[in-house]
């Protein structure tokens, strides 16, 4: 049997209704290639990414006892929510081996993946996970012979054969998986195909341990695949396709865009966007960032959203202010793209721009109420007793603890300039900024990514962000943090030394 004609056969026992029925047995075009085609359903635009269903909660409650595929494919029944039967099972492992078959091309192996993705594409989110499982559990590395090769370069470790046995060692440890998840890629809608798996699937790792091996293996390929050398730049304006605006608005994730003002206003002419692109990806930003151009380090959001301000001169702006930054790809969490896209901006700006001297956000602090709610005690008893004395007159209330602490949080706004509770907030914030994870990492999900990169903790600004998710997560605040290309390197050596970078405003609020 000719190898066209057999994986058709293998991919029409998934996909039984795909093929006319004529006499009780299925009516297939004549030549192999149609027949693939008629297997599988067609996208409804061509050359359209394989559709995924949306997500579905997954029912896991007999998780506990549930049966490894080792277990099932040795099996006759299935058992419980099983979605796919010990048989279906086994011709999806046969199917997903064909694909790396040592003996067919590369292209050979696509049009097999592509086949296997389509049915996906059909698939119920419980059969998606019996294949996600499949890949996890099936395609890995032979233990007796990655020990055998262990063992050997241990053995030539210092010999003349020390460089031909790390590179077996190497070799053996590379499990069949990878090979799976590049075959997958070759097909033109591949790349898309698994970045919209993984999304899929990340939602279902904490309930299903046994996906991890197949989540670490994809992270893996994507770094490889999506490193910064193969990404493009881009600048967005209001002269970009309206497929690409749309997607600036969906993808918005710090400041939502309510109108088409709004983001016209996002792209006027002291504003820049720019999103890194893939080859394979060319119509989806991976991730953009948006840029205002200002003669100072902003601080606040209703300048940088108002849509009826006079756009600013360009010749006396001296400040680019970074002020949102979005991911759009959940698939690719994990890749890193943040550092070198702000890098490749700020080069852009100044070749475009040579009087810019400051490059600085404007960033949320969406952490600070749900730490503040929890250590407000601890918080509290850094101040000392003739600051929480004060703190009470202020309030109102001889007494002044946890509960005042929250109860003036939530009244922010209406604080005075030279309240002590407003300084207390302040100082509360700072601290939390300059707070350390166990593994010395920032706290704060923005701080750790900003201050990664080599930016510091430059300013807290009072009453920035005035809208309601703003108010919901820090009370108002927001942070600058400023990026000295001079101090990128210094700033980062301070981090990894467990010292968080700060300026002397913010080190004159510290607790």
């Amino acid at each position: 049997m000719k190898t066209p004609d057999w994986i058709a056969r293998k991919v029409s026992i998934l996909l039984p209704h795909s093929a006319s029925v004529q006499g009780g047995r299925a009516k297939l075009p004549k030549t192999p290639q149609a027949r693939l085609v008629a297997l599988v359903p067609t996208p409804p635009v061509a050359k359209a990414p394989i559709p995924l269903a949306p997500p579905v909660k997954l029912r896991t409650a007999s998780l506990g006892a549930a049966r490894s595929t080792h277990e099932r494919l040795a099996a006759m029944l299935r058992h419980g929510e099983e979605a796919l039967s010990p048989r279906m099972l086994r011709r999806t492992l046969n199917a997903l081996q064909a694909v790396v078959d040592p003996r067919v091309s590369e292209v050979e192996g696509g049009i097999r993946a592509k086949a296997i993705a389509r049915w996906y594409g059909g698939a119920t989110l419980a059969q998606r996970r019996d294949m996600w499982l499949l890949m996890s559990e099936q395609f890995v590395s032979n233990p007796q012979t990655v020990q055998r090769a262990q063992a050997d370069y241990a053995a030539a470790v210092g010999t003349a054969d020390e460089a031909a046995a790390e590179v077996h060692y190497r070799r053996a440890t590379v499990s069949p998986r990878r090979r799976l998840l590049q075959r997958f890629s070759a097909f033109p809608e591949g790349i898309r195909f698994l970045v919209d798996l993984r999304a899929e699937m990340l939602g279902h790792l904490k309930s299903d341990k046994r996906l991890q091996a197949l989540d670490v293996e994809m992270e893996y390929m994507f770094s490889t695949w999506f490193d910064v050398g193969f990404l493009d730049l881009r600048r967005l304006s209001w002269d970009s396709p309206a497929s690409l605006i749309e997607k600036l608005i969906r993808y918005e994730a710090v400041h939502d865009i309510v109108s088409w003002a709004d983001v016209k206003n996002r792209l006027d002419s002291d504003r820049r966007c720019y999103g890194f692109f893939h080859p394979r990806l060319p119509d989806e930003p991976l991730i953009f960032v948006e840029v205002a151009l200002a003669d100072a380090i902003a601080d606040s959001m209703a300048p940088l959203l108002d849509e009826s301000a006079t756009p600013s001169d360009l010749n006396k702006a001296t400040a680019a202010i970074f002020y949102s930054i979005s991911n759009t790809q959940p698939g690719l969490r994990g890749v890193s793209f943040g550092d070198s896209l702000i890098k490749r901006v700020v080069e852009s700006l100044k070749a475009e721009f040579p009087r810019l001297k400051t490059f600085a956000t404007l960033s949320p602090i969406p952490g600070f109420r749900g730490w503040l709610s929890k250590n407000a005690v601890d918080t509290l008893a850094r101040f000392d007793g003739s600051e929480r004395a004060a703190l009470g007159r202020a309030f109102g209330s001889s007494a002044f603890g946890a509960e005042q602490m929250m109860q003036t949080a939530d009244r922010a706004a209406e604080l005075d300039l030279k309240s002590p509770l407003r300084k207390m907030l302040l100082r509360s914030a700072a601290l939390y900024l300059s707070s350390l994870t166990p593994d010395g990492k920032p706290l704060d999900g923005v701080a750790r990514f900003h201050l990664g990169n080599g930016a510091r903790i430059e300013r807290l600004n009072w009453g920035a962000d005035g809208s309601a998710k703003g108010r919901r997560q820090s009370f108002g605040l927001m942070v600058n943090y400023l990026y000295d290309p001079k101090r990128l390197d210094r700033n980062r050596a301070l981090l990894a030394q467990g010292k968080i970078p700060v300026s002397a405003e913010i080190e004159s609020l510290a607790l």
